[in-house]
């Protein structure tokens, strides 16, 4: 019999695709199934790890879509303290895919969430993005008010990108029992009370997962048909797991390993989206675990200059193309400042209260 692998090229063998790989030089892509070209809009969306590919376009002189531009006279720091520019819409960290399809239904009108603010201290917050404002808002006509002119930002976001870049981080969140809308943060940790009458946890199924991933790509060609979309896992752990009985790595290993075969499966069904490793190149034993720092979470920067290299070599028209050469239309979008990441809000919260994790 003919050996069946034989005809196989180096790419489908271990040992040749990354046991031979130079240090720092894996590669996890075959071909390039789109290019980015300077006139494309790109947007980004997802959770924290995505605002290195927003920094990384920004620095290629690309294109990068930000609607939702700081007001005249906020300096670059207090720009980033609210989020403006950290990802195209002040939407702020969005861990699962169920947030991103709810976000596209209240932006175009058909969702309407019964608690749509939320108390903390003497002031507001919005319950679908807690920490854009630091010091909150003075009531909740504020909060909703603010709501109705970022959805409308997003509805740009949504309708006018050529590339939305989508990087899922989580499976747990917390929803309403009331009309089971998926909040940013537990009820209590950055606002609100949590109520087990009026809140739930919820950890969503790789079924779950794929079907609400299929239908927010479907959104997306609905109102805007020539988008490219592209999907990324981020390598970063969960923080926390509200899963008592299941130990902190195998919720993360589960989480990680429904939306990796979410992405997959929506972008082997789907012409117009594609799924870039960026998951699989900081968490391959080939890294031997030296992309991360020591709590294990953070990605080193060298770790996110390889993921940004393979990036550039398959999306990139000319990854050598001098930085600047085609103007960003936001200046805010922050090139060094830390990783603004929502789901740190929770040891934060531990600790103000006294715990120590």
């Amino acid at each position: 019999m003919t050996n069946p692998y034989r005809s196989q090229p180096d790419h489908c063998f271990w040992s040749r695709a990354v046991v031979a790989a130079p240090p720092g030089q894996l590669d996890p892509m075959v071909g390039s199934p789109f290019r980015i070209t300077p006139d494309m809009k790109v947007a980004t969306l997802g959770s924290c790890f995505a605002q290195n590919i927003a920094r990384h376009l920004q620095r290629s002189g690309l294109n990068y879509f930000v609607p939702e531009t700081a007001p005249d006279g906020l300096s670059s720091d207090e720009a980033a303290a609210r989020n403006y520019g950290v990802f195209s819409a002040r939407y702020g960290n969005v861990y699962t895919v169920r947030q991103a399809l709810q976000l596209f239904d209240r932006a175009f009108g058909a969702l309407q969430p019964k608690e749509d603010v939320w108390a903390r201290g003497e002031v507001f917050v919005d319950p679908f993005r807690p920490l854009i404002e630091p010091e909150g808002f003075a009531s909740p006509q504020h909060v909703r008010d603010a709501a109705t002119t970022h959805l409308a930002y997003v509805r740009r976001v949504f309708s006018e990108a050529d590339v939305l870049v989508f990087t899922l981080g989580l499976t747990e969140g917390w929803r309403s029992r009331e009309d089971g809308v998926v909040f940013a943060t537990a009820p209590g940790v950055a606002g609100g009370v949590f109520d087990p009458e009026r809140h739930e946890r919820v950890n969503f199924t790789a079924r779950e997962v794929s079907d609400d991933l299929q239908a927010f790509c479907d959104r997306i060609a609905g109102i805007n048909r020539d988008a490219r979309i592209l999907l990324t896992v981020s390598p970063v752990p969960l923080i926390a797991t509200h899963r008592a009985e299941q130990h902190i790595l195998s919720a993360t290993t589960y989480s990680k390993a429904v939306l990796r075969v979410a992405a997959e499966e929506i972008a082997q069904a789907n012409p117009h989206v594609s799924y870039f490793p960026s998951f699989e190149i900081i968490t391959s034993a080939h890294s031997r675990g030296s992309y991360f720092e020591a709590d294990l979470r953070s990605v080193r920067e060298v770790g996110i200059a390889h993921v940004m290299r393979v990036f550039s070599r398959h999306f990139l028209i000319n990854e050598d193309a001098p930085a600047g050469s085609v103007p960003p239309p936001c200046a805010t979008v922050p090139t060094e400042a830390d990783v603004v990441c929502d789901e740190e809000v929770i040891e934060r919260a531990l600790r103000a209260s006294g715990f120590s994790s």
